[in-house]
């Protein structure tokens, strides 16, 4: 055998403390840099105050064997099954979620419903080739009087854009097998297939996803990983072949640490501009077409037990800047305190806008007003709020981004010992079980020369929430060899 590697780990998100647990658990001399000053990246729990929030609300569920083992053996008792509520608040009503053929019936009427079934019907026979836009693609599957009811809203608000220019590639990867037949169908009791995405329990952490990333740390700390707060990574050096060298700005200022192996879940737009020397004009200028959606939790104390028992609610009402509201309590009791509940209010944003650039104050009193105008809540319960910035919170299927991240991608294979995995190391919205996935067949490639290819984990629209167990590869041996 030759030489032991010494592997630099950039951002500690799922991706990143995953690969840190397998070269803890190989014995691998290794070093985690996190910019933040906390693990767990998007999916970390926020506490304050003894009240626990989670950014966006962290479903585990998993259809890859052996990513269901690793929280299993990480949470033991404190990994447990949580039933799932949702719905849609629409111009004034609540909506069952997923969609119930009856219950869309009720609330807009039967002439209405019946405008919708003949739209739908109308795009049923128009359907033809392959659709390039999000707009597109649910119009197919919903006609568009249905999407301009239940999506278009919602989807601008959540992404910014209009729905005629996010690509189709989001809709077909987030909502696969989601269509106005199947709603149809299984309301009226033809079928009785389940809709992908729409998994009716899932696990959870009793304390939050932060709980399950802890964890991940201190085995990757137990197997001698270190794993350095506050560290983040500005330069990543390499002689054209292979990258030799990691600088990270951190507590102890501006360090260097010799490298013969890099797993990167940084953004690819940062990790682009890291790299020394730098990459031709044509991958610099793809990384700047990049775009990225922020995030804005508004956690919300009341003194309300239950103020609603959904887990989550979709606010689609285009008169309601906010886009989703958590209930905690109703994800775990260990979430709140006794007599109490906390919710999470999610606004999407870009840096710098309006919402962005509101003090914390303003909005912790925007988020209560806007659940008390709905009926939510009731504002005098409410006895503390905190706003969470998330920046790049979510990568954007927008413009060519496609065309840009095979040109970064193209580049990236030239350079040895460098290999990008997670949801921002690959520029696309997995749910954190692929992003593990990634992460394990990323950190085997370094390892064990292995040649996985992490672009292929979940590029071909599958959603693993229903369907075969997920096979790209063999399952991996993810233990300390013997």
């Amino acid at each position: 055998m030759g030489p032991v590697p010494s592997i630099a780990v950039l951002g500690a998100g799922p991706a990143g403390l995953t690969s840190a647990m397998l070269l803890g658990r190989r014995k691998i001399p290794a070093v985690v840099l996190e910019a933040g000053g906390q693990v767990g990246g998007i999916a970390k729990t926020v506490e304050h105050h003894g009240f626990r929030f989670d950014l966006g609300g962290h479903r585990f569920y998993t259809k890859i064997p052996a990513v269901q083992r690793l929280w299993e053996r990480a949470l033991g008792d404190d990994f447990v099954v949580r039933p799932r509520l949702s719905r849609i608040y629409y111009r004034g009503e609540y909506f069952a979620y997923p969609l119930r053929a009856e219950d869309v019936v009720r609330r807009l009427g039967l002439a209405e419903t019946l405008r919708c079934t003949a739209s739908y019907l109308r795009a049923l026979v128009r359907r033809n080739g392959r659709p390039v836009t999000f707009e597109d693609w649910v119009s197919a599957r919903f006609g568009k009087r249905l999407y301009n009811a239940f999506f278009r809203d919602y989807t601008e608000k959540v992404w910014g854009v209009p729905g005629s220019e996010i690509r189709s590639e989001w809709a077909a990867q987030r909502i696969r097998n989601l269509s106005y037949w199947n709603a149809l169908t299984s309301t009226l009791r033809i079928r009785r297939n389940h809709v992908v995405s729409l998994i009716e329990q899932f696990h959870y952490p009793i304390l939050g996803p932060g709980q399950m990333w802890e964890a991940f740390a201190a085995e990757a700390r137990a197997g001698g990983v270190e794993i350095v707060l506050g560290a983040r990574a500005t330069r990543i050096v390499h002689d054209g072949r292979r990258v030799t060298s990691v600088t990270a700005d951190g507590p102890h200022g501006l360090v260097d640490y010799p490298v013969d192996g890099i797993v990167s879940s940084i953004s690819l737009a940062d990790l682009v501009s890291s790299l020394d020397p730098p990459p031709p004009s044509d991958v610099v200028e793809a990384a700047r077409r990049l775009r990225y959606r922020d995030l804005i939790v508004v956690g919300l104390v009341s003194s309300e037990p239950e103020p609603f028992s959904d887990n989550w609610v979709y606010l689609h009402d285009p008169g309601i800047r906010a886009g989703r509201v958590q209930n905690f309590g109703a994800w775990s009791a260990g979430m709140t305190r006794p007599g109490f509940s906390c919710l999470g209010v999610e606004y999407f944003s870009f840096r710098g806008d309006d919402l962005w650039s509101l003090s914390d104050s303003d909005l912790v009193g925007l988020a209560q007003a806007e659940l008390a105008s709905i009926g939510l809540i009731d504002p005098s319960r409410v006895v503390d709020g905190i706003a969470i910035r998330v920046p790049s919170a979510y990568p954007m299927y927008v413009g060519d981004y496609e065309d840009a991240v095979a040109t970064i991608r193209d580049h990236l294979a030239t350079i040895g010992g460098l290999q990008t995995v997670g949801r921002n190391g690959l520029h696309r919205y997995n749910n954190q079980d692929h992003s593990m996935w990634t992460a394990i067949l990323g950190t085997l490639n370094l390892l064990d020369d292995a040649g996985h290819d992490v672009w292929s984990v979940n590029a071909d629209e599958i959603y693993l929430e229903e369907g075969p167990t997920f096979a790209l590869v063999a399952e991996p041996d993810v233990r300390a060899p013997a």
